[in-house]
């Protein structure tokens, strides 16, 4: 496929786009068919024994070019795009109106205004088993001293009809939401990703975020929501029955089993303008 570039969009300013504060990125084993129902038929996912790697992005932004915000971003699957991979997106919930008017015009994504309610409170100090011991020495995770335990509830919002959409709970030590402590070595990465095909956006588009922050292994969070109820995804149906559809597999992609988590501080991205793919 071919990459061409997009005209900058005027709402943020020039890209790129920085965003600054702190986030939780856990991968997840998501089931291949449950992935199917949101990537473009004729990309190739990435799969073995019936499962894919998908997951979820919760970010809490101090600065960007909307201001503050918080963002969950569900991580559907990885497709193909040979020499390497990239990540679809399935649904994308941020507390900001600003942002989500970004996020589909310009990004091509499945951008949709949410509320965040966040609670946290004390937990008992958990004790130290060998392995864990070892571990913290490390620096890989952290499970002696104070912790904290932080429920974030996201809610979906259409006009005055508020969606429960899940809970996610974590726990870190005091010292880390407070921003100091040991949080890892300095890493740079690049998460490449497609989007597009939506209802704001009909272009095929690619981007990567540039991230530079300090990442280490955490205890991966437990994410509670609505059972899903069972659909026919290959059904059709009304746009109304179609987006309740939607929403219901974001539920399961949530819900999935998680394999690793990641906490990035002191995180600073980059995102360039999206660029349109057309087929050779």
């Amino acid at each position: 496929m071919d990459h061409r570039k997009t005209h900058s969009p005027s709402g943020y300013g020039k890209p790129p786009w920085v965003f600054r504060g702190s986030a939780l990125y856990q991968l997840h084993l998501v089931k291949a068919e449950t992935a199917r129902a949101f990537i473009p038929k004729e990309f190739r996912l990435v799969e073995a024994f019936g499962y894919t790697l998908g997951g979820f992005f919760l970010a809490n932004y101090d600065d960007s070019p909307a201001g503050k915000f918080d963002e969950l971003v569900v991580i559907a699957g990885t497709v193909w795009n040979p020499p390497t991979s990239c990540a679809w997106a399935a649904r994308v919930l941020v507390n900001s109106d600003e942002a989500c008017i970004h996020g589909q015009k310009d990004i091509g994504l499945p951008s949709q205004v949410a509320k965040f309610s966040k609670t946290v409170r004390a937990i008992a100090k958990t004790s130290e088993t060998k392995t864990s011991g070892f571990l913290n020495m490390v620096g890989m995770f952290s499970l002696d001293g104070p912790k904290n335990s932080m429920d974030v509830q996201v809610s979906e919002m259409k006009g005055m009809e508020e969606m429960n959409i899940c809970n996610i709970n974590f726990s870190a030590p005091a010292s880390e939401l407070e921003s100091s402590g040991w949080m890892g070595p300095l890493v740079k990465l690049s998460l490449p990703s497609f989007s597009g095909r939506t209802k704001y956006n009909h272009h095929l588009l690619k981007y990567s975020c540039q991230i530079e922050c300090r990442v280490r292994a955490v205890a991966p969070a437990k994410v509670l929501g609505p059972p899903p109820p069972a659909v026919d995804v290959d059904e059709e149906r009304s746009c109304r029955e179609l987006r309740r559809k939607k929403r219901s597999l974001s539920v399961s992609v949530l819900l999935s089993k998680p394999i690793l988590a990641l906490q990035f501080n002191r995180l600073e991205m980059k995102v360039e303008a999206p660029t349109t793919v057309c087929k050779r």
